[in-house]
């Protein structure tokens, strides 16, 4: 449903041309407040409700008539700092934010909007304790959307109750990258009225699945209390016993699923669940981002697709990065048109343009209506005994030893024997192949121990020159200033160009997977040694095009070090059946 234009029959209104809200506003005169919202939680356990900062930038007009909506950006890093340039917020004598870190208060006031930047709880000027991304973590900016439409209390800089937003229309779209991001998909998992759209990029929405991989295997212990600490600038005494319990919930030393994580899962948990979201959605995601792992976009896009929501996709080959940093000019366009369509009532089309932007390689973009590519089929793959990577099936078997190893050395010259890994490549490609959905891997193994971790690997073999997975952009020279600035916000920001490396090997897909976890997440049951077992698991999404010439490979091995750095390997011999095992490949058959 498009909302009514946010301007007045009388007085000050929004303008509109070419489809998008013009900057007739003055950013330099917008109303610069605070409010202090009070949550439901209680987070640090001091008997009194959080308070959670809002600050709030405006235009004048709307204190004239102009009702603006929102464009509401939660962050536990405002005052640790934000994007490359790690922008902190600034405040006047009165207590007032002069700066707010990134472009949207620069850009997007002028054409119509407020823009909130709320500082998330137990972080910068709010009250509590971080959660981990529990409740507390997403009640907080959750009871802003309530007060934005009536149904929450705020106080202002006195102290004195502030019931309503009087100048707003209680529409409000959430943005954020990465912490910033998990936010947004957990505030629109509550299905919180009035929360009209979200902007993830780059954001978790499962936690357990953030920290862990293939079940219990541990990319970094106690990962949510280090994480607290490190935003929390306040005493560590004053949250150390919810950093405590923190410890406590992650349970390292089996690595569990529990009703921890549980509060702590987007997508079916008990505070936000994909099934309860009513907001419109653009998101945005890294194909080789290791630290929010692609699967937590494509499981909760795959939920949002079920229950019909609108969305649009951004899909790179980028790592960790906000697109403002690699394809700064089309951001800004696709996101002044989505929020002028979904919080101003624009009729723009952008709907009705092709739903999925794909990046296939250095600055080669496709679109498609949906993702994965609707017209992909699986392809499935066989090992063979004598390293060959085909469709007959093979006998024979192989064994590797369980170490913890980086896919460099795991991936290296796959024609070589090694102990750690077994190695396997299709023929060379005649053509080009892409690659688009979710590999799924499906071995007959058994182990000399009761404990085995078990990792695979597709690779594309062949020299070419790709986005260099870690990050995929470098500093280039000078800067964009975007919007209007003041004196105390000049609203520039340094730019980036693509960072490519020449290689001669890509990892295009990886999955890992404990072997005592094969059942449950929640309960471990060791293996018997010597005896066959059937283990079938995901590798992490993908897309991408193998090139003509190529040859797609796969890597069977123990401990991956860039999915599970902080595993101790069992040591474990894994043979594997070849004649029982496969390797499902989601492909097109025809690049574009």
């Amino acid at each position: 449903m498009t909302a009514a234009p946010a301007h007045t029959t009388t007085g000050p209104a929004i303008s509109i041309r070419n489809g998008v809200t013009q900057p007739v506003f003055s950013y330099a005169d917008a109303i610069r407040e605070f409010v202090m919202v009070q949550s439901p939680v209680d987070s640090d356990g001091d008997g009194r409700k959080d308070l959670i900062r809002a600050d709030i930038v405006r235009p004048k007009e709307t204190d004239d008539g102009l009702r603006a909506p929102v464009i509401m950006h939660a962050s536990p890093y405002f005052d640790s700092g934000l994007g490359w340039q790690r922008e902190t917020k600034s405040y006047d004598q009165s207590g007032n934010a002069t700066r707010i870190p990134l472009f949207l208060d620069n850009y997007f006031v002028p054409r119509g909007y407020a823009v909130v930047s709320v500082d998330m709880t137990g972080t910068a000027k709010s009250d509590g304790c971080p959660t981990g991304g529990g409740a507390g973590d997403v009640l907080g900016p959750k009871a802003v959307v309530d007060w934005l439409n009536g149904r929450a209390l705020a106080y202002d800089r006195s102290g004195a109750p502030v019931r309503a937003a009087s100048w707003t229309t209680g529409r409000t779209g959430m943005i954020g990258m990465s912490y910033d991001g998990l936010l947004a998909t957990g505030v629109a998992g509550t299905g919180v009225p009035g929360l009209a759209t979200v902007v993830p990029i780059a954001q978790g929405s499962s936690l357990y699945e953030m920290l862990r991989a293939g079940g219990t295997l541990s990319w970094f212990r106690d990962g949510l209390a280090q994480i607290a600490a490190a935003i929390d600038k306040d005493p560590p005494e004053k949250c150390a016993e919810v950093r405590k319990k923190l410890t406590e919930g992650v349970d390292d030393e089996t690595g569990n699923y529990n009703a921890f994580w549980h509060e702590r899962n987007y997508r079916s948990g008990p505070v936000a669940d994909v099934r309860n979201v009513r907001a419109s959605v653009l998101a945005v995601m890294g194909v080789n981002d290791l630290n929010v792992k692609p699967s937590q976009l494509s499981l909760w896009w795959s939920g949002l697709a079920k229950r019909g929501v609108p969305r649009k996709l951004w899909l790179t080959q980028y790592g960790h990065v906000d697109p403002f940093d690699f394809r700064r000019a089309q951001w800004i366009s696709t996101l002044h048109q989505w929020f002028d369509h979904e919080l101003q009532g624009v009729d723009n089309g952008i709907l009705r343009q092709p739903r999925v932007d794909v990046q296939l390689g250095p600055d080669r973009w496709i679109t498609q209506p949906d993702w994965p590519a609707p017209a992909a089929g699986t392809l499935t793959l066989r090992p063979g005994g004598d390293g060959s990577l085909g469709t007959r099936p093979a006998r024979g078997s192989g064994s590797y030893t369980d170490a913890l190893l980086p896919e460099a050395d795991l991936i290296a010259d796959p024609g070589t024997a090694r102990p750690y890994r077994l190695a396997y490549l299709a023929p060379a490609l005649k053509q080009d192949l892409r690659l688009s959905g979710t590999p799924e891997v499906s071995l007959k193994l058994s182990s000399d121990k009761p404990a085995a971790n078990v990792s695979a690997l597709l690779v594309d073999y062949g020299r070419d020159t790709r986005v260099n997975p870690v990050y995929g952009i470098k500093r280039a020279p000078g800067e964009d200033c975007v919007g209007e600035g003041t004196p105390q916000d000049d609203g520039c920001f340094w730019r980036w160009a693509d960072d490519t490396v020449t290689a001669d090997a890509h990892v295009i897909g990886r999955g890992t997977l404990d072997a005592q976890n094969r059942k449950s997440l929640s309960t471990s049951v060791p293996l018997t040694p010597g005896t066959s077992y059937r283990l079938t698991w995901p590798l992490l999404p993908t897309d991408y095009l193998l090139k003509a010439g190529h040859r797609l490979g796969l890597i069977l091995a123990g401990t991956d070090a860039e999915l599970a750095a902080a595993e101790t390997p069992t040591g474990a011999k894994v043979t594997v059946d070849l004649g029982g095992s496969t390797i499902s490949v989601p492909v097109v058959a025809t690049a574009p």
